[in-house]
């Protein structure tokens, strides 16, 4: 994926920027408004393209980045050299050089709101905006959206009568609806391409929400920024990246859903930052097998793996091993899913939330909380060790050692201790996994040496026999895969293991 505006960032979301010296091309595809029906091409897209060229603008940015020759240990260890012959410490020429980036960009308000991508505009000095008609203007940056990769200017107009676009519903929009994109490839202003929309939903992993519309439009370099139009005129996407292993157009396309955008822009627009919902949950998909071990019918909603300790999740009781279903009296079809849901409701607004568990549908009320910042997937670390309790007397050998060895793990049971010290709350019994050899079944399944173990499939662990006899039922009884909730740096985590 590349973007079209700019330098490509690192590692994939390098690939999907589009802009003029980018890697991969971000852009954006089009979903059509409520009355766009699947209907053939039109004999020509001349009408609506004069209509809609004077909202389409070139949006260029110059930064200015200064470089000192020497890092900052060479240029100590030069100013040591200097002052021990007593010589004076010349200042280092600094070298500036400027750059620029060109993208493309639309105005959805007459008073001079101009969007593009955040990727256009990122780091820049300065922003200018140049419309249909060749007329310039300095825009003011209002606000960006890193998350979504958007981003708001605004320009003074002055005496000038500014055309503005509007958002079409891009949910309404089908797979096989016709867009019109509109941009600056290469600099090449007020370049029309036309396409369908290929697909929706998609995600390209270039951040936590992404839904986009996939198009084959001719999208390149320059286009990032701008729209992608309905036949009715209305902005279904905002280009962002395209797909392209030689750095050009091979009608792989992907822009942001106006109805995602729209929120977005609305609040950069007004308080120049986006206030998100929080819920307070990590979560993973629901797979086969998790349908299967829980009861659900179909693998559908998002897992709870793990909560936050001050999120609203939490206070209002919601579980590690729960499974959300519907969110805010909207079904949850997926984990992917429910953080746009969550980030998209209102902050503070009361929301019922419908969880599966114990085999059957409970409902929890909350209020949600304002999302800060990301929180990052909790790592496990620690190592057992040789003696637990300090104590003199030959520990007594569990039957279960030998057997969990077979599994290449190793448990200790936790003492008094070190239970009321984990502060484990209902639970007053718990195993810590000492060993944890590479070949084991459990290796690669989210299990690391330091992990608590306190039950599998609703039993309470105690001792390696209790997880031996464990993985022996679920072998011979579960179809290999086991329900386990464990303790890891302070965090009830919710797995599910498979024994081979």
């Amino acid at each position: 994926m590349k973007h079209l505006g700019k330098q490509s960032l690192h590692g994939l979301r390098t690939g999907l920027r589009t802009g003029l010296g980018a890697g991969l091309l971000v852009i954006a595809t089009v979903a059509l408004s409520p009355s766009a029906m699947a209907r053939p091409a039109p004999e020509s897209f001349a009408d609506i393209v004069e209509e809609l060229l004077p909202t389409v603008v070139n949006v260029s940015t110059t930064s200015v980045a200064t470089q000192n020759p020497l890092d900052a240990e060479e240029f100590q260890q030069f100013r040591e050299f200097m002052e021990r012959f007593g010589r004076p410490m010349p200042l280092p020429d600094q070298n500036d050089r400027r750059a620029q980036s060109l993208g493309s960009g639309f105005i959805i308000d007459p008073s001079g709101i101009v969007v593009t991508n955040n990727h256009v505009i990122e780091g820049a000095d300065t922003i200018t905006i140049t419309l249909h008609d060749d007329t310039q203007f300095e825009g003011t940056l209002l606000g960006t959206d890193e998350r979504t990769d958007l981003a708001v200017v605004k320009i003074d107009p002055g005496d000038k009568v500014l055309k503005a676009t509007s958002w079409a519903d891009s949910d309404a929009a089908r797979v096989g609806d016709w867009i019109v994109a509109i941009g600056n490839p290469f600099g090449l202003g007020s370049t029309v391409t036309a396409g369908i929309i290929s697909a929706k939903a998609r995600n390209i992993n270039s951040g936590p929400y992404d839904n986009f519309i996939q198009t084959d439009a001719s999208i390149n370099r320059g286009n990032s920024g701008g729209p992608s139009f309905s036949l009715e005129g209305q902005v279904v996407g905002v280009n962002t990246a395209i797909f392209s292993p030689s750095g050009g157009s091979v009608g792989i396309g992907f822009a942001i859903p106006s109805n995602i955008a729209s929120q977005v822009v609305d609040q950069l627009a007004t308080r120049g930052e986006v206030r998100r919902g929080f819920l307070g949950t990590r979560i993973k998909p629901v797979t086969i097998e998790i349908a299967e071990l829980l009861g659900l019918d179909e693998p559908r909603g998002a897992l709870v793996r793990s909560l936050i300790e001050t999120g609203p999740a939490k206070d209002a009781g919601i579980e590690p091993g729960d499974v959300i279903l519907r969110f805010d009296g909207k079904s949850v079809e997926s984990a992917r899913s429910l953080p746009l849901m969550v980030a998209q409701t209102p902050v503070g607004k009361a929301v019922e939330v419908v969880i599966w568990r114990d085999g059957r549908e409970q409902s929890v009320s909350l209020t949600l909380g304002l999302l800060m910042a990301e929180t990052g997937v909790d790592t496990g670390s620690g190592s057992g060790s040789d003696s637990r309790d300090g104590g003199s007397q030959t520990p007594q050998v569990d039957p279960g050692v030998e057997q969990l060895r077979s599994y290449g793990l190793e448990v200790d049971p936790l003492s008094a201790a070190e239970l009321a010290e984990l502060d484990l709350g209902d639970y007053d019994v718990g195993v810590m996994v000492t060993e944890l050899v590479a070949e084991s079944p459990f290796s690669d399944q989210g299990l690391v040496v330091g992990d608590v173990i306190l039950e599998i499939d609703n039993v309470q662990a105690t001792s390696a026999t209790d997880v031996a006899e464990a993985i022996r039922a679920a072998d011979e009884e579960g179809a290999g895969i086991m329900a386990v909730v464990i303790v890891r740096e302070g965090q009830r985590i919710w797995l599910v293991l498979r024994t081979r």
